[in-house]
């Protein structure tokens, strides 16, 4: 099987689930660890067009979750609003679907990828930190400007972190399209 084989066979959705796994339990990544790639992972599952695959993260998420909670993270940020992962999620999906319609992965396909990726991941931000905001309870002597003021020192790590996973994973996904068939294929003795 060569790379571009396995890239649209079953074990890319592997790779996916265990950058999660790996990384979920630190959202914004800290000397030991890297930030979290759930963002990109729901993207790259768009972009792949897997439809199941986006059920499974979601549950595979809110188990991360769960299991990480149940062993001492905080479970501050859980409340009604955890509800808008769903469609903070699907958006990143939707944009990674929509993507993969770049067929070409030239420079102009790149630099589109590059904005729709931060596009969504704004839009991500805006969804999961407005619904914390309106449906948690814990911010209801805070304006909506108080909050924004509060929560706009997330939103760089937040998209950044996203920008570089999402990055990297088109910059990979060049570099396998520029890969002759010859030096992609494995051949097997």
């Amino acid at each position: 099987m060569n790379i571009k084989q396995w890239l649209k066979s079953d074990y890319l959705p592997l790779f996916l689930i265990a950058l999660m796994v790996m990384t979920r339990f630190h959202h914004f990544g800290d000397v030991l660890h890297l930030p979290d790639a759930s963002l990109a992972v729901f993207f790259f599952a768009g972009f792949y067009r897997k439809k199941a695959l986006l059920g499974f993260l979601l549950i595979m998420a809110a188990l991360i979750d769960y299991v990480a909670i149940k062993n001492g993270t905080s479970d501050y940020c859980v409340s009604a609003a955890y509800m808008f992962l769903i469609p903070t999620y699907a958006t990143m999906w939707l944009a990674g679907r929509y993507c993969s319609t770049f067929k070409t992965l030239q420079a102009s396909d790149l630099v589109k990828s590059v904005g729709l990726l931060m596009l969504a991941a704004t839009s991500a931000f805006v969804i999961s930190n407005g619904s914390f905001y309106v449906l948690s309870g814990k911010f209801d002597a805070l304006s909506f400007l108080e909050y924004v003021a509060r929560v706009e020192q997330y939103y760089l790590p937040y998209v950044a972190s996203t920008l570089f996973y999402g990055m990297a994973g088109l910059a990979a996904l060049k570099l396998i399209k520029l890969l002759p068939e010859s030096l992609s294929s494995h051949k097997s003795v």
